[in-house]
């Protein structure tokens, strides 16, 4: 049973955290549907609840104090889980309306997941969908802090829900005029004295690189870090380096793609969703991908 005190406190956490998530007391407001005054208002009685101040002064906008981020990082999942509850009651009771927010990997998105997409709309075309393309660990971030309710990640996560998709094969690409561009097959070791073009090293690609150059012998050389991969690639086709990345999923005629020889290299593909119980809607885009993606 919710005690007083905590039922008290609800609107007053959620002019919290719509402020806390805008960096605006006016974009917060906005976000609530409530007047400007409302929200200053519950802010002043959480912090003077609490005893402690939640939020300071930066200019035009406002950012959490270290109380204000404490906060936050308690509130988060307890919040969207009573949000997740109310609407799965209230809107998508029956699975055929209601929001999805949906991630995907930032080496898959131009033809497969487009695809699977539109093959779920035409099933249930009520259903709404909020996409966020990222990496790993972010992916699996919003998982955890319910700002995701389904998403498909690589590598698979250790903590929470899956199902085994596939693995994603990764090559070695060059420029079409490289020295090694003529050949079918390299082994890892022979890439020694190259130059490497990566990921920052907090992707999992990147941490994959240097794991596997290690068990080769040598520490990659990387000259070029960047996340966006279409970039990636377009550096190597200028011949600033070489990389190792799965297939794009749009060929290009600018890059030669080699395979790779004496281990394993690929990366598990997992679909991961929220600990926290799905709404209707949510699980029924998670059921459909789970019997229909595979890679």
């Amino acid at each position: 049973m919710v005690s007083d005190e905590t039922g008290a406190l609800l609107p007053l956490l959620a002019a919290f955290e719509a402020v806390a998530s805008t960096g605006h007391v006016t974009q917060g407001a906005d976000l609530l549907g409530v007047p400007q005054s409302s929200v200053s208002r519950r802010l002043r009685a959480l912090e003077h609840t609490l005893g402690v101040a939640l939020f300071a002064p930066a200019g035009r906008r406002v950012v959490l104090t270290a109380q204000g981020r404490d906060l936050m990082a308690r509130i988060r999942g307890p919040l969207h889980a009573l949000d997740g509850a109310i609407g799965a009651v209230t809107r998508d009771a029956d699975g055929r309306t209601g929001l999805v927010r949906f991630g995907f990997p930032l080496t898959l998105g131009p033809v497969s997941v487009p695809r699977l997409l539109a093959s779920f709309h035409d099933s249930a075309p009520g259903i709404r969908l909020t996409l966020r393309q990222a990496h790993g660990a972010e992916l699996v971030r919003g998982l955890h802090e319910g700002e995701l309710d389904v998403a498909v990640v690589i590598p698979p996560p250790v903590d929470l829900p899956t199902v085994p998709l596939g693995r994603q094969a990764l090559r070695l690409y060059v420029a079409r005029g490289h020295r090694l561009a003529h050949r079918k097959r390299v082994a890892l070791g022979e890439l020694a004295e190259e130059t490497f073009i990566a990921n920052p090293p907090s992707y999992n690609l990147r941490k994959l690189l240097q794991s596997w150059c290690t068990e080769a012998g040598f520490t990659p050389r990387v000259a070029y870090e960047i996340t966006e991969f279409d970039t990636l690639l377009a550096l190597v086709a200028h011949d600033l380096g070489i990389a190792v990345l799965p297939d794009p999923e749009v060929p290009r005629s600018d890059v030669t793609g080699i395979a790779l020889t004496g281990g394993d290299y690929s990366r598990g593909i997992a679909l991961a969703r929220t600990p926290t119980p799905l709404t209707p809607a949510a699980q029924r885009l998670h059921d459909y991908l789970a019997t229909r993606a595979r890679y």
